[in-house]
C-alpha cells in the first residue's frame, strides 16, 4: 500500500512539475519556492498517512496548480504583480564601487558576493564593473576592460570585510594589523572602521572601497 502510494504521489508531482513549466526547473522565485515546500509537505503526508483517501492530497496539489499558473500568468501581464512577487535586480557593485546600502536590504554579505564572484570566475571585486543580484539569487557581473589601469594582477586577497580586519588573510600573507593600518594611513585613512572592503592583489596594490559610500 504505501508503495503504491509512493509511486503514486511521486508521479502526480512529477506530473505538477511538468505543468508548472520548464522555467520552475532552473530558476526558482519566492512564489515557486512556496509551491515547493508544499507540495513536498503534501507528499509526506500521502505517504506516511495510507489511511487517508488520496483525495486529500490531489485537491490541495490542484489548488497549489492553479495558483503558481494564475501568478505565471499575472507576471506575464502586470509588472507591478511581477516586481512585488518576484522583486527587483539589486545593483550590488555599481562602477567599481560597492553599495553596502542595498547590500543590507538585501541581507547579503561580502561572504556571498566573493563566493559568487568566484562562481563566475572573478577572483577580485576590483575587477567588477557592475554586479547585479537577481531576483532568483544568482549574481549578474560584467567585467571591466582587460585594459582598464586598476584592473588587479592575478588573485586577490581579503583584508578588510565590512570593517573588520580579516586576521587570517593577514597571517597568510604574514604581516600583521600594524602592517596593514600603516598601509592604510598612507592613503588617507586613520581606522579600518572607514573601509567597507579592502584586498591585495598578487602585486601588492590595495584596492580600497570607502564605507557607506551610498548612504
Amino acid at each position: 500500500m504505501v508503495i503504491a502510494r509512493t509511486i503514486f504521489t511521486y508521479f502526480l508531482i512529477l506530473f505538477v512539475f511538468r505543468l508548472m513549466g520548464k522555467r520552475e526547473i532552473g530558476e526558482l522565485s519566492i512564489l515557486d519556492l512556496v509551491v515547493f515546500v508544499m507540495l513536498a509537505e503534501i507528499a509526506v503526508f500521502t505517504i506516511e498517512q495510507p489511511d487517508k483517501s488520496l483525495v486529500h492530497a490531489i485537491v490541495p496539489m490542484t489548488v497549489l496548480l492553479i495558483i503558481q499558473r494564475l501568478s505565471a500568468f499575472l507576471s506575464l501581464k502586470n509588472q507591478r504583480f511581477r516586481d512585488w512577487f518576484d522583486g527587483k535586480p539589486s545593483i550590488i557593485v555599481k562602477g567599481g564601487k560597492i553599495d553596502e546600502e542595498e547590500m543590507r536590504k538585501q541581507r547579503y554579505n561580502f561572504n556571498d558576493l566573493l563566493t559568487q564572484l568566484r562562481e563566475k570566475g572573478v577572483f577580485s571585486i576590483k575587477d567588477v564593473e557592475y554586479a547585479i543580484l537577481e531576483p532568483n539569487g544568482k549574481l549578474s557581473v560584467l567585467e571591466k576592460d582587460e585594459n582598464s589601469p586598476d584592473r588587479s594582477q592575478g588573485y586577490s586577497i581579503s583584508l578588510i570585510a565590512d570593517g573588520l580586519i580579516q586576521y587570517d588573510s593577514l597571517q597568510r600573507i604574514k604581516k600583521n594589523k600594524s602592517w596593514l593600518l600603516n598601509e592604510l594611513k598612507k592613503k588617507g585613512y586613520d581606522s579600518e572602521k572607514e573601509i567597507s572592503y579592502c584586498s591585495m592583489d598578487e602585486t601588492g596594490d590595495l584596492y580600497i572601497d570607502d564605507k557607506d559610500q551610498y548612504s
